[in-house]
């Protein structure tokens, strides 16, 4: 998916919602449990419910691989439902990837040939032959951690170098005049809402994936203050918020329920940058 395509898909749903498909078999309604595959049946019915309100998906590979094959296979099955129902949505593997040279070429062609993901979330530490591979994919983005919601973030990401410039906006800097720089994206926490001004003014045309808003406290709002560009320019992701909001029988249309609670508000500021 281009980002002009992703950008008119925000436009006609007036939503920049994205939701997280993280399936914990310990979470999902006990009913579910007696389906031939829970984990897909599962996401299906969560996607089915909130694909009007939703303009992208994320599962967390990492809820996937913990079942071993079987969690492979549904996540397998969970993207190709996405692209052959509603091929429109933008789709990202949350992988967190990254490696040297040919090694990372295999995980790009895994995610962007064989699962068909639009896009995948990798790690900046080991630099620039470490991204590059998957930059060189066309029509497929990179996420770039950048600024990250969890505590652990102040150990290494707003450390002062010796030009007191922080070490994520190297990161920043740096990654945006890679090869192929124009298919990246960055994820930065909603928790870190207040450090949104600097980093737009760093990379004011890029995407940013803004995981943190719901059941880690952040706060859309301000994301938006300062998140924002003139294509909007944000994803913003709630993945437990959404589809945990219950674990009975109705948990698909309690999931509905509170994506639309997120997209009326997001509503208000596509409305805004379309008016």
């Amino acid at each position: 998916m281009t980002t002009a395509e992703l950008v008119q898909q925000i436009k006609q749903k007036k939503s920049f919602l994205c939701v997280g498909l993280d399936a914990d078999l310990d979470k999902i309604p006990e009913h579910l449990l007696q389906e031939e595959d829970p984990i897909f049946a599962f996401n299906k019915a969560i996607i089915d419910a909130t694909h009007k309100l939703a303009v992208a998906y994320k599962p967390n590979t990492a809820f996937y691989e913990a079942y071993g094959v079987k969690g492979w296979l549904a996540l397998e099955k969970t993207i190709r439902y996405i692209n052959e129902q509603y091929p429109d949505t933008f789709t990202i593997a949350d992988a967190k990837r990254g490696d040297i040279g040919n090694t990372s070429s295999r995980y790009a062609k895994a995610f962007f040939e064989d699962l068909g993901f639009d896009s995948v979330t990798v790690a900046p530490y080991m630099g620039k032959d470490s991204v590059e591979p998957f930059l060189a994919f066309p029509n497929k983005h990179t996420i770039l951690l950048a600024l990250t919601s969890n505590q652990g973030a102040l150990d290494f990401q707003t450390q002062a170098l010796v030009n007191n410039e922080e070490l994520y906006h190297k990161v920043l800097k740096t990654a945006v005049n890679w090869k192929n720089s124009q298919n990246l994206m960055f994820v930065v926490g909603a928790t870190k809402a207040s450090s949104f001004k600097t980093i737009r003014e760093l990379v004011p045309n890029h995407f940013l994936l803004v995981p943190g808003v719901g059941a880690q406290g952040g706060n859309l709002k301000e994301v938006c203050e300062y998140g924002l560009n003139n294509q909007v320019g944000l994803l913003v992701n709630s993945s437990r918020g959404i589809i945990y909001a219950s674990r009975q029988t109705d948990f698909a249309e309690a999931a509905k329920n509170k994506a639309f609670e997120l997209q009326q508000q997001m509503k208000v500021y596509v409305d805004q940058l379309l008016s």
